[in-house]
């Protein structure tokens, strides 16, 4: 074992005495298309990435929690029985909330000492959070026994986010950290939950997909956030769907022009996001599945963008200064990625081009006065598991 896995194995016994009974770990994930599509019951293309979080775990003496966390160099002890939403704040509230949301579901879960690490950027849309909640989850559910399948212990997970962090989140999140494969995306319809694991291998067709760390402040997320669950919500309401992706690409026009009032701009702003959203996902799923040149898809990913950007609007400057700067140098495509306001961009670009046009967005940043960027290769990897 090697990075996050041996901090935590190395660091269980100084935290806790004696070895843990396993180490778990989770990936994060980069989601390659598919944005707001997850809460309007849409479909999302995300990929696990090498980078997640580790847990060394063993089976506690009584029914408590008590874990320990590197990064933030803090232990806490919570009995499992007063875990609730509201009582459990900061990094501990993600590892607490699968406990309450296993018990709420009605599962015997056992006390459990665990340490925890990771090499995700936290704060850069790269889902640390669900790599932690994921982590903590497959431990329990392998030293408790318990025999959930991976689309039980997502929905606690995401339960944990939701109830207990307070996070309005869709379940992607959870469900890519857990479904990931190697070489592959996990294509997921997010309202019967469906997963299809695509092919997907840029090294193999001499590509690399970059993520570019804008490091842009997030600024008034939470807000901005909810703001966009409710005018999809409302929009859905109007035009009398269960949500928007029942709403028909052959049908947008139409859905369009039922919307009035004083809001109907915005309005349609959103649908026109989502429904064309979905459609894209189809597109790039349908391409990769056939096997075609991955570069096919880069104008789908740009378009993505154009969209988020006009119509969602979820951009910041420095992320739109990434992607025209990425795609400029040569990138076949570019898109923010997560749900914006800051966060990361992702750029479909030749193997050994790389390195040109991450300095590329690192001249352009220069030169609007940003913060440098960072960046890394994405390769799809295997979902949470035993070490």
């Amino acid at each position: 074992m090697s990075g996050p896995a041996a901090r935590v194995l190395d660091a269980f016994t100084d935290v806790f005495g004696g070895e843990p009974d396993g180490t778990w770990w989770a990936p994060g994930r980069v989601n390659l298309i598919g944005e707001h599509t997850d809460y309007n019951d849409g479909f999302v293309l995300p990929l696990a990435l090498g980078q997640g979080v580790a847990a060394a775990a063993r089976v506690a003496d009584e029914p408590v929690l008590r874990a320990h966390s590197l990064h933030e160099d803090a232990t806490v002890t919570l009995p499992l029985d007063q875990i609730a939403p509201d009582t459990v704040d900061g990094w501990s509230a993600y590892l607490a909330g699968v406990a309450w949301a296993l018990r709420e579901a009605g599962h015997e879960v056992s006390g459990l000492e665990v340490v925890v690490d990771g090499n995700v950027p936290v704060g850069a849309g790269l889902s640390s959070s669900a790599a932690l909640e994921c982590a903590v989850a497959v431990a329990w559910n392998d030293l408790a026994g318990l025999k959930l399948s991976r689309d039980e212990l997502a929905a606690a997970a995401r339960r944990a986010e939701n109830d207990v962090v307070g996070a309005p989140t869709g379940v992607m999140d959870q469900m890519a950290s857990l479904h990931g494969m190697a070489g592959h995306l996990v294509f997921l319809d997010t309202r019967s939950l469906a997963v299809e694991h695509v092919p997907f291998d840029p090294p193999a067709a001499g590509l690399a997909l970059l993520v570019i760390d804008t490091r842009a402040p997030h600024a008034l997320v939470d807000g901005e956030y909810a703001e966009r669950h409710r005018s999809c919500a409302l929009a859905a309401e109007r035009l009398g769907v269960r949500a928007l992706r029942d709403i028909d690409m052959a049908d947008l026009d139409s859905a369009l022009a039922r919307l009035t009032g004083d809001d109907a701009e915005l309005l349609r702003k959103r649908v026109r996001h989502v429904v064309t959203e979905d459609a894209r996902v189809l597109e790039v799923v349908d391409t990769l599945r056939s096997g075609a040149d991955p570069r096919r898809i880069g104008p789908t990913l740009t378009a993505s963008h154009a969209s988020m950007r006009d119509d969602f609007e979820i951009t910041v400057p420095e992320v739109d200064t990434a992607v025209t700067a990425a795609l400029d140098a040569g990138a076949y495509g570019a898109r923010m990625t997560g749900g914006g306001f800051g966060g990361c961009v992702l750029a479909l670009v030749d193997e050994g081009d790389d390195v040109r046009v991450v300095r590329a967005v690192e001249d352009a940043y220069a030169d609007a006065g940003y913060h440098p960027p960072s960046a890394f290769e994405a390769t799809a990897a295997d979902g949470a598991h035993r070490l």
